[in-house]
C-alpha cells in the first residue's frame, strides 16, 4: 500500500558527487525518499521499492498476479496438503499453514537464513509497542510452531481466501536485530538497525545489499555475494531522489540519471509530454494498474464529519475534465477504490457525475447557507479545507488548484498545505495530523480488502503506537462486518458478492473522495531490458536480478 507528490519551477539538476558511476551502474530517478527502511515498520512505496532489491517479502503477488513465495519451498495450498482447516479452542475455525523455508538463502554476512528469522520477524509484526503499520493483519497468526531450522508452522484465528498470500512472518535477522528488539521493543524503531546502521550486509538476503546511504538525497546496493540465485546484470544501483518532479525530469534529460521508474517516479502528463519531445531517446510504457489517487478525509474535521459535505465535494469536481486534460484520458476517474482491473470491481457502483449545483444543494441539507459567495454553518463558520500533498510533485500541484478553482464555485474555500513526502508520510499522516483533505496514493495486492484502511481496528492511536493505515478515523459496524466476512469467504461468487456491497457503502459514505486510477509510467532507457512491470503493489524491483543492458 502507498503514497505519492508534484512542482511547476524547473530547477538546475543536483550534483551527487559522494559516489562514484561506473559502466556497470544503473542511476535511477525516484520523486521520494524512503521514509524509513526497515522492511516491517515502513510501509511507503519509495520504500518497498528500493528494499525489494535487498530483501523480500515471505510471499508476494507475482508478475502474472499469483502468489510467489521468496522464501518458502512452496506456497502452502488446501490442495496440496500444507493448509489445513483447523477447530480452535473456543471452536471456531483457523487454518494451520505448514512452511519450509528454502535452503539457498542467506544474510549478506553469510549468515543461513533459518526459522529463527521467522520467528523475530512473527514477534515484531505482532508488537503493538513498535508500531507496525500492518499489525492488525499480523495479530491473525496467532501462533508459531518452530519444528526445525527449516521447516515452521503458522496458526490462523480464522478462515481467509487470503491464506496463501497475507499470513506468513516475513523475516527479519535474528543475529543483527534480535538482541535489540528484545532489550527495549519500545524504542525498537529508533534502535534498529535499519535505522541506525543500514548499510549492514547483516540485514539483507536479496541480490543487492545497502552499501551507502545519504538521508534525503540517494542510497546505493551493490551486489550480495551471498546471493545464490540468478546474478544482477549491474553492479550496483544508485536511487537518486529528487522530489521535485520538474527537476527529476531535467536530471533524466541531462543524463544524472538512466531510468525513470514508473512505481516512483513521474507522473503520466509528465511522461507524456517526454514521449512527444523525446520519444526516440527512451522506451515509454504505461502500465495501468491498482493504484488510486483520492483525497482522505479526517472525521476529525467538523465539516468533513458531515457525508453530505463529503459527497457535495465529489460533485463539485470535475473529475472527467481533470483526467481529460492532464492525462490525455490514460487514467479512469475512480468511482471507488476498487479498479476496474481487479476481479472484485462492482460496474454498477454509484458514480459522482460534475453537478455543482446537486453539490451546493447538500451543502444547504447539511445546514450551509452562502454568505458572500462561501458557504457557511448555523455558527457562522465558513466551509473551509485544507487540502495537503506532497510537495514538489507537480502534477498533484496541479491537481490542487483544479479542484481549489472548482470547489470554489459551490462555496468552498480551500487552502493547500504541501509537505516533503518524507514529513507527510513519516509523520503527518501516520499520526493524522491533517487537518483537512490529504491526496496521495494507495497501492494494492489483487484482490485485496480495504481492512487496513476502512476498519476501524486500524484507526492509528497514540495507544496502539499508531499502527494501521485508517488515517481517516473512519468507523462503520456494517463495513468492519463486510470486510471480516469477505476475507472469511473462500467461494469466489460469494466472496464477489461481498466485495459489491462493500462498493456500495464506500460510495455512498465516501470516506475518501476518489480522483482517478493512475498508470505507472516507465521512462527507460533504450539500452535496459527485462523490467516487468506489474500493475500492483509489488513493485517491478522484486526481479530485479532480470534486468540487463545491451551496452
Amino acid at each position: 500500500m502507498n503514497k505519492t507528490l508534484l512542482t511547476l519551477a524547473i530547477a538546475a539538476p543536483v550534483a551527487f558527487s559522494s559516489f562514484s558511476v561506473s559502466a556497470d551502474t544503473l542511476k535511477i530517478g525516484m520523486s521520494q525518499y524512503p521514509e524509513g527502511l526497515h522492511p516491517t515498520l515502513v510501509s511507503n512505496v519509495a520504500a518497498s521499492y528500493v528494499l525489494n532489491t535487498a530483501y523480500r517479502k515471505t510471499v508476494i503477488y507475482g508478475k502474472d498476479w499469483q502468489p510467489q513465495c521468496n522464501v518458502c519451498v512452496e506456497i502452502p495450498t488446501f490442495e496440496n496438503g500444507l493448509a489445513k482447516r483447523i477447530t480452535r479452542e473456543d471452536g471456531s475455525e483457523g487454518i494451520k499453514l505448514t512452511v519450509t523455508v528454502r535452503d539457498d538463502l542467506f544474510w549478506g554476512d553469510g549468515t543461513p537464513l533459518t526459522t529463527k528469522d521467522i520467528q523475530l520477524g512473527y514477534e515484531i509484526q505482532k508488537d503493538e509497542r513498535v508500531g507496525n503499520p500492518g499489525l492488525q493483519e499480523a495479530k491473525t497468526m496467532e501462533k508459531l510452531v518452530l519444528l526445525d531450522d527449516k521447516t515452521f508452522e503458522v496458526y490462523l484465528s480464522k478462515v481467509s481466501f487470503k491464506y496463501r498470500t497475507d499470513y506468513f512472518p516475513d523475516p527479519l535477522p535474528e543475529h543483527v536485530e534480535g538482541a535489540l528488539y528484545r532489550a527495549d521493543p519500545t524504542n525498537y524503531s529508533k534502535t534498529t538497525k535499519y535505522a541506525t546502521d543500514p548499510t549492514n550486509a547483516g540485514l539483507y538476503y536479496g541480490p543487492y545489499v545497502l552499501n551507502k546511504v545519504s538521508p534525503g538525497s540517494f542510497i546505493t546496493v551493490q551486489r550480495n555475494p551471498h546471493w545464490k540465485g540468478q546474478t544482477p546484470a549491474f553492479d550496483e544501483l544508485v536511487f537518486k531522489t529528487v522530489e521535485n518532479t520538474s527537476a527529476l525530469e531535467a536530471h533524466l534529460l541531462s543524463g544524472s540519471v538512466d531510468y525513470l521508474p514508473g512505481e516512483i517516479g513521474l507522473s503520466l502528463d509528465q511522461v507524456l509530454q517526454i514521449e512527444k519531445r523525446h520519444g526516440k531517446k527512451f522506451n515509454v510504457h504505461y502500465e495501468p494498474g491498482l493504484l488510486y489517487e483520492h483525497l482522505d478525509t479526517t472525521m476529525n474535521n467538523p465539516h468533513l464529519a458531515k457525508k453530505e459535505v463529503r459527497q457535495a465535494l465529489l460533485y463539485g469536481a470535475n473529475r472527467e475534465q481533470l483526467v481529460d486534460k492532464l492525462f490525455s484520458g490514460k487514467q479512469p476517474v475512480a468511482d471507488t477504490n476498487t479498479s476496474p482491473r481487479d476481479l472484485g470491481f462492482y460496474p454498477e457502483v454509484k458514480r459522482y457525475e460534475y453537478n455543482p449545483e446537486k453539490a451546493k444543494s447538500l451543502l444547504k441539507q447539511a445546514g450551509y447557507t452562502e454568505k458572500n459567495g462561501v458557504m457557511v454553518d448555523a455558527d457562522g463558520n465558513e466551509l473551509h479545507i485544507e487540502l495537503a500533498t506532497t510537495a514538489g510533485n507537480k502534477t498533484r500541484e496541479l491537481v490542487q488548484q483544479v479542484l481549489q478553482s472548482q470547489w470554489k464555485k459551490i462555496g468552498v474555500k480551500v487552502s493547500i498545505n504541501n509537505q516533503p513526502a518524507r514529513v507527510y508520510f513519516g509523520d503527518t499522516l501516520t499520526q493524522r495530523k491533517h487537518k483537512g483533505l490529504a491526496m496521495f496514493a494507495w497501492y494494492s495486492a489483487p484482490e485485496n480488502p480495504p481492512r487496513t484502511i476502512l476498519h476501524s481496528n486500524s484507526i492509528p492511536t497514540e495507544d496502539n503506537g499508531w499502527s494501521g493505515q485508517n488515517y481517516i478515523g473512519y468507523q462503520n459496524p456494517k463495513m468492519d462486518a463486510l470486510l471480516e466476512r469477505v476475507e472469511a469467504e473462500l467461494d469466489d461468487e460469494k466472496r464477489k458478492a461481498i466485495f459489491f456491497e462493500i462498493q456500495k457503502i464506500y460510495a455512498e459514505d465516501l470516506p475518501a473522495l476518489p480522483l482517478y486510477f493512475r498508470a505507472d509510467s516507465f521512462v527507460m532507457p533504450k539500452w535496459l531490458e527485462g523490467v516487468t512491470p506489474t500493475g500492483h503493489m509489488f513493485a517491478s524491483t522484486n526481479w530485479v536480478e532480470e534486468w540487463t543492458t545491451t551496452k
